[in-house]
């Protein structure tokens, strides 16, 4: 018995070693079985122009920019460009010093995406996980960079999502164009589901979230101040050869305006003005350098300016409207001049960015039947293929 027992002493360890080894062996079985099993995000992509982040990244950024053809269509353009971007980045780099040394469209684009996917896990669970990707026309991460990294994570879905909310040949079909170009080059056609949400211009959530922050702004004027306010929604022109084509970004805009004024049950004066044009040729007015001028004039003193078409700060918000208008305001006698914030990081924009996405998602839809019709002046041969090559993947068509 001494002799079984002392034997039994000696095996234990040897049991208990064993024990182990089999309970490790068997982990990391199962572990390898959920990495090889684990189910692929649905990626949202979220394309946008972007902007330079540092100030030796502008010159490459209007570079491209200048080189789109979607955008616009320059004489010899392949030099034309190189010559633009070389005379302009000094004057555009002291720009980007003034606000900071460079765009934060990124850092928001981020911030929006993240939140969004975490929402979108919550309300959305049968299409979980989700996982946002950032495709700039202009700039890093490019449209490129954002495919490979999906086909790293074997990305099975995907929802394009514009960061646009009114549609326009110029800004959401170009970074289309670029998104089929690299799909084609990145042989991704047949392994990814794509859809697209290509405009979202009234969609109640952006639409409470911009009335919202207006509504903030106003509350800084004293009630007589208030009864003397005009608002003037600002958006990005476009030269008049683009809207002349048939694009529909003016009335998508002018639609935002106009939901925007319902949900304020209309109890201010507005319009709507366009800024950011460049170069002597015609563009979409009136311009809104020329309305502040105007109502100076008029003696309006309390001028509200709203970002309708930006999602987040960049440029335009913060040099050309903070500070070149608010200088021109006050030139103009506007004492009462603010500038209602961009959408950014607000709460109810972000839940809006993922109720946006869940209603695609249920909707079974691969893109809104608008997209499909070009305009009645397009003559774009990239236009013309990325629309039949997602139509050859619609089974609605």
């Amino acid at each position: 018995m001494a002799s079984l027992t002392l034997a039994l002493r000696r095996t234990a360890p040897q049991l208990r070693t064993q024990s182990f080894r089999n309970a490790s062996s068997s982990m990391f079985m199962r572990a390898i079985t959920t990495e090889t099993t684990k189910k692929p995000p649905t990626a949202i992509l979220m394309t946008n122009m972007g902007g330079p982040e540092k100030l030796d990244d502008v010159h490459d950024f209007l570079l491209n920019l200048f080189s789109d053809r979607d955008l616009m269509q320059l004489p010899l353009q392949s030099l034309t460009s190189k010559w633009i971007a070389k005379r302009r980045s000094p004057s555009i780099r002291e720009q980007y010093a003034q606000i900071g040394g460079g765009s934060p469209i990124l850092k928001w684009t981020r911030k929006q995406g993240e939140v969004m996917e975490k929402i979108l896990d919550e309300i959305s669970p049968e299409t979980a996980p989700h996982k946002h990707y950032i495709a700039f026309r202009y700039v890093t991460p490019s449209t490129d960079a954002a495919l490979e990294a999906m086909k790293k994570d074997n990305v099975k879905r995907a929802v394009v999502f514009t960061q646009y909310p009114q549609y326009s040949c110029s800004t959401t079909g170009s970074s289309l164009n670029e998104l089929h170009h690299g799909i084609k080059a990145a042989g991704m056609e047949d392994s990814v589901d794509w859809s697209i949400i290509d405009r979202w211009n009234t969609h109640p959530g952006f639409i409470e979230a911009t009335a919202s922050l207006i509504e903030k702004k106003l509350k800084e004027y004293t009630p007589e101040e208030r009864k003397d306010a005009v608002i003037l929604f600002s958006a990005h022109s476009l030269p008049m050869s683009v809207v002349n084509r048939g694009d529909t970004y003016p009335a998508e805009v002018g639609a935002s305006v106009q939901h925007v004024m319902k949900r304020l049950e209309g109890k201010y004066p507005h319009r709507l003005v366009w800024q950011s044009q460049v170069g002597p040729s015609a563009w979409l007015g009136p311009q809104t350098s020329d309305a502040i001028e105007g109502y100076g004039k008029q003696g309006k003193k309390n001028l509200v300016l709203v970002p309708i078409a930006f999602t987040s700060d960049h440029i335009e918000t913060l040099f050309e409207l903070d500070l070149e208008y608010g200088e021109l305001a006050e030139k103009s006698g506007v004492t009462g001049f603010k500038r209602v914030e961009a959408l950014n990081g607000n709460e109810i924009f972000t839940r809006a960015l993922a109720d946006i996405v869940k209603e695609h998602l249920d909707s079974k839809q691969l893109v809104s039947r608008q997209w499909y019709l070009r305009c009645p002046g397009c003559t774009s041969e990239k236009c013309k293929d990325t629309r039949e090559y997602f139509a050859s993947k619609d089974s609605t068509q």
